[in-house]
């Protein structure tokens, strides 16, 4: 009896180990962080200890130059100017910086270059969208992402904030369209989102924020797209995102950030309605993981 039960162990066992290993599962490729930083600054004055925290955030104290992109303004000259000297008063060369206006279809191969290898590119403020209808589907557009990736540091402001995300607010009310600076209700389908750099893909940023008071603005925006984190930025103060994700608040004043996990959003008679909500007020030092 014995014998018997050696032999159909035995058997078993030859059976195992002889047996092909199981297929083992197909790795899914992680999401490689770019090896720059976004430095998103609210608007409004800048501070020179804000300006500072770029400059050692960028490390252009120490090696590279700057590239201005005046593109959102109307007097992109007396943009250009204003966002030159916040640096060049902190004691920067001044011949560490070139300004590229550049117009829709006309994208000269030398400019894009410099924007390529760029240490730091810094976006000024006035109108996203007339930053964006230069940018989009541009050679613009891709040598900013390649220097993202690269280790460049993109900073903006005001409307070169809102550009960061891939959804960008771009101030316009559909049900509302007479602009009023006013953002008094919370309704379905009002928000007017636009395509932006798409340097930030799970967040959507909002600026001057408490300042201008813009609460209803980006409860709209994160009931509309419960998938992405309303940030809304205020006047002199920045997040600085590295690795893609994490976020420090520096300046002044406060960032609000709202996410909705639930993702339940109701609708009536074109109000809307949403629970589970979560909203946070972060200061100076405090920081926030976007994903």
């Amino acid at each position: 009896m014995r014998l018997i039960l050696r032999i159909l162990m035995l058997s078993l066992l030859f059976v195992h180990c002889t047996q092909a290993p199981e297929e083992p599962l197909s790795a899914t490729p992680a999401t490689v962080a770019p090896k720059g930083k976004l430095f998103i600054i609210g608007g409004g004055k800048r501070p020179p200890a804000l300006v500072q925290a770029l400059v050692e955030a960028s490390g252009i104290e120490k090696e590279g130059y700057v590239v201005i992109l005046p593109m959102s303004s109307g007097e992109p000259d007396t943009s250009t100017f204003y966002a030159i000297k916040q640096f060049t008063d902190l004691g920067l060369s001044p011949s560490q910086f070139s300004s590229y206006n550049f117009r829709k279809g006309d994208y000269p191969e030398a400019a894009i270059d410099s924007l390529r290898n760029a240490r730091l590119i810094y976006i000024t403020g006035g109108d996203q969208n007339r930053f964006m209808e230069v940018v989009a589907n541009s050679p613009v557009y891709d040598a900013i992402h390649e220097a993202y990736q690269s280790g460049a540091t993109i900073a903006g402001t005001s409307a070169g904030a809102a550009v960061m995300s891939k959804k960008m607010i771009t101030g316009n009310e559909r049900r509302h369209p007479e602009y009023t600076g006013n953002f008094r209700t919370i309704e379905s389908n009002n928000m007017e989102i636009g395509e932006g750099l798409g340097l930030l893909n799970t967040a959507i940023i909002d600026q001057h924020f408490i300042w201008r008071m813009r609460m209803n603005r980006l409860i709209t925006v994160v009931l509309d797209h419960p998938g992405q984190t309303g940030i809304g930025i205020d006047e002199s103060t920045a997040i600085l995102v590295e690795n893609g994700n994490l976020a420090t608040v520096f300046g002044g004043y406060q960032v609000i950030t709202l996410r909705h996990r639930s993702g339940q959003t109701t609708v009536q008679d074109s109000l809307l309605g949403g629970r589970g909500l979560e909203l946070n007020v972060l200061l100076p030092g405090d920081t926030l993981y976007l994903n």
